[in-house]
């Protein structure tokens, strides 16, 4: 699935990032494959508010079309 099918609340883990401009944008954020993301808001016609690694990034929705994901959790295994 696409990152920008996760819903509000979702966590997943990217899975793979398209080569190119957009995969240096996404490193310098800090995403990666592998990386555990958190949808932390889906604003209307615009972007999506991811939350990781402490941090928290709004990526366009063309963007996040792009982006492969897979739904996980980011909670530790026990």
């Amino acid at each position: 699935m696409s990152l920008s099918e996760l819903k509000k609340g979702q966590e997943a883990i990217v899975e793979s990032i398209p080569e190119g401009d957009v995969r240096h944008q996404l490193l310098r954020f800090g995403i990666a494959p592998g990386t555990k993301v958190l949808c932390h808001a889906r604003i209307p016609f615009g972007p999506i508010v991811l939350r990781f690694g402490g941090q928290e990034i709004a990526i366009g929705r063309g963007l996040a079309k792009s982006l492969k994901v897979r739904p996980g959790s980011l909670k530790k295994a026990e």
